[in-house]
């Protein structure tokens, strides 16, 4: 590694492309299969989900509560806890979508809101980012979920939420690490820089 810059220092680890094929195109997943040469001149392959981007949403109520959401996740045949989140569509900027994706899920408006920071929850097998939003100044209103979406919606503290996880209750990695920035944005760690809402298109 470099003395002067070891996270950025990564010649004589990558890896470089030489073939690459489509093996699945779904509605939502995108598969794709590469032959890559390693740093040593061996070849090998890999195979990995190009992802369009998401967001999350860590809505805060004014007393500190949390609105989250109870949905169940059919890969894995069970219902997990999670703060609001959804796939950015084609030219939507990450903010717009998690705007969208708050009123539509759950009925709250913000009138502020904080981007976090970008989460990559599958770095072996998937592009997925995630970006993480706060938001705040929470006006309840009704829910507009999409066709054969499904959820649970209630609001819940952060103690409470982190004995869930110490149990292995919650085990949803984007809101374990939106967890994990609540904690440090309260402790005065992180900062958070706050921006009026933008006009909602589901306001439309």
């Amino acid at each position: 590694m470099s003395a002067t810059d070891p996270l950025n220092d990564d010649a004589h680890l990558r890896e470089t492309c030489i073939d690459e094929r489509q093996v699945f195109k779904g509605r939502f997943l995108d598969v794709r299969q590469h032959r890559v040469r390693l740093p040593d001149g061996r070849e090998t392959g890999r195979e990995f989900v190009v992802h369009p981007g998401a967001v999350m949403i860590v809505p805060l109520l004014s007393d500190g509560r949390l609105v989250v959401e109870r949905q169940f996740r059919y890969p894995l045949r069970r219902a997990f806890v999670e703060f609001p989140a959804g796939k950015l569509d084609a030219g939507e900027s990450p903010l717009s979508c998690a705007v969208r994706e708050l009123a539509e899920e759950t009925g709250y408006r913000a009138t502020e809101w904080a981007r976090a920071g970008l989460l990559h929850n599958a770095i072996a097998y998937s592009t997925e980012g995630i970006e993480v939003w706060f938001a705040r100044g929470l006006v309840a209103g009704e829910a507009q979920l999409d066709a054969g979406e499904f959820l649970d919606v209630f609001t819940t503290t952060l103690d409470e939420l982190e004995a869930m996880a110490e149990r292995g209750e919650l085990t949803d990695a984007k809101t374990l690490i939106g967890m994990l920035w609540i904690t440090h944005w309260r402790a005065g760690r992180w900062k958070l820089n706050w921006q009026q809402a933008p006009h909602s298109p589901v306001d439309a």
